[in-house]
Formats: structure tokens, C-alpha cells, sequence
């Protein structure tokens, strides 16, 4: 369950014993909208480094709330690792990001394995259902994703397949205009080749090394998702990704 559910929320069946929140249609003021998903590794192996791993995302999503397009902006925060039912904690639904108090989210607490394959499935497969939802309405949709990991799959109910299937149904653009994907290693070195390959494997837009699990590498990182947000919603009407987008942090 979201830690931020409210009256404004819906929840919504994923398959597979997957479900998501994101704010009811009707409450929605703007015509298009860019979803945002964020999805932190938070198993055992990013003990040590946690502080930085939630500040990282705080730095990120407050940038984010600096954007010209703020109000066109619906974000999604999960945690992934075994120790949560389908190895993903929703934090909160779909949300204006202009709603959102970052301070909120809480310590993370380290445990379990990786279940890299149940965040990106948790990841696309509820961005392409929450947008199903808003082309029917008629609004304009696009949408990033970043899933941030130090490690390997190696513990999902999901599987690589079910990835690629929602994969697929975002490029074949049937209910967003463009989904832009960004798989991202930090104190992943000696996992690259692996995340690589998943990356191919499951079709993401691209794989990116952030490096070192530092203060200052994550707070690129921030910046990196902050700005990336803002090229893919600044894109929102164009028929296609941004191109802005960089492949080093």
C-alpha cells in the first residue's frame, strides 16, 4: 500500500498480483501530462549508502518541482527488494508533483534481495495502464521511467518476459505518445556487463553508470533525473522522445 494515499487516489489492479495508485482522472486540471516513475533499490547490499540513496531522491524530486511544467508532471516513488510483497513498496501513486512533499518520504531501511525484474515491471506496466486511462480521457501522454540498482535480478515474482511484453506495448506507442526508460548502476561496477544485458534483454531506452555510491555522484544523478524529466515532458506533443537526453552522468 502507498504511505500517502488520500481521497484524491485510486487503486488500480496491474495483473499478476501487482497493483498501483495514481490520482483519480477527474481530479486532473491539465490537458497532458508526463509520468514520472522512480523506483530505488533498497535491498541489503545498499546498506551503507541509504541516506544518500533517499536524499538523492529528495534533491531529485525537489528540482523537479522547479520545472516550468511542474503542473504537467505525475510522479510515482516505489522501493524494490524481497522484503516487500511482489518485491515492490509503493511510497506513493501517480501525483502532481507540485502535491508532493519530498521530506515525507522515509528513512530507507536496507534488507533482502533484488528483484530487479518486479520494479520494472511494477515500473512500465503501471505507466502504461495509468496512461491507458488518460488517452481515454483524451489527454496527452508521455512518460520516464529510472530504475536505480547496485545489483542484479535475482529474486522477482515477475520475469524478464513480462518486462519485455510492457516493454513492447510502450514502443508500439498505443497509449503514450513515447516512453523514454533509463535502467541506472550505482556501485554497480562489477555488474555492468549483467545490467547491460538486462538492459537488451528487456528493451530499455538505455543503461547508465552512475559510478560510485558518493554523495557528490548521486547528487548528479539527481540532476540527471531532473533534467531528463524535464527534456521527455518538454517533448510532450512532439510525437516522439527527447533527444536531449544524456548517456553519461
Amino acid at each position: 500500500m502507498p504511505r500517502f494515499m488520500d481521497e484524491n487516489m485510486e487503486m488500480v489492479k496491474l495483473g499478476k498480483g501487482f497493483n498501483f495508485s495514481g490520482t483519480k482522472i477527474e481530479k486532473l486540471g491539465a490537458t497532458e501530462y508526463t509520468l514520472v516513475t522512480i523506483a530505488v533499490d533498497v535491498t541489503g547490499s545498499v546498506w551503507g549508502f541509504e541516506k544518500e540513496l533517499r536524499d538523492c531522491l529528495i534533491t531529485a524530486v525537489e528540482a523537479c518541482q522547479k520545472s516550468p511544467r511542474v503542473n504537467n508532471l505525475l510522479l510515482r516513488v516505489i522501493t524494490f527488494a524481497d522484503q516487500f510483497a511482489n518485491g515492490v513498496n509503493e511510497l506513493h501513486g501517480f501525483k502532481l508533483l507540485s502535491e508532493i512533499n519530498p521530506n515525507d518520504y522515509l528513512d530507507f531501511t536496507p534488507g533482502g534481495m533484488t528483484p530487479l525484474c518486479d520494479a520494472c515491471y511494477s515500473a512500465v506496466g503501471a505507466m502504461n495502464a495509468y496512461a491507458q486511462k488518460l488517452t481515454d480521457d483524451d489527454f496527452g501522454v508521455n512518460a520516464i521511467a529510472f530504475v536505480i540498482t547496485d545489483g542484479g535480478e535475482n529474486a522477482s515474482v515477475a520475469t524478464m518476459k513480462m518486462v519485455r511484453e510492457e516493454m513492447e506495448k510502450a514502443i508500439r506507442g498505443e497509449m503514450v505518445e513515447s516512453m523514454v526508460s533509463v535502467l541506472v548502476g550505482i556501485n554497480a561496477e562489477h555488474y555492468r556487463d549483467e545490467l547491460e544485458e538486462f538492459k537488451r534483454e528487456v528493451g530499455f531506452t538505455q543503461y547508465v553508470d552512475a559510478g560510485e555510491a558518493t554523495r557528490g555522484r548521486l547528487a548528479k544523478l539527481a540532476d540527471f533525473v531532473s533534467q531528463s524529466v524535464s527534456s521527455q515532458s518538454q517533448a510532450l506533443g512532439t510525437g516522439g522522445p527527447s533527444q536531449n537526453i544524456s548517456l553519461v552522468i
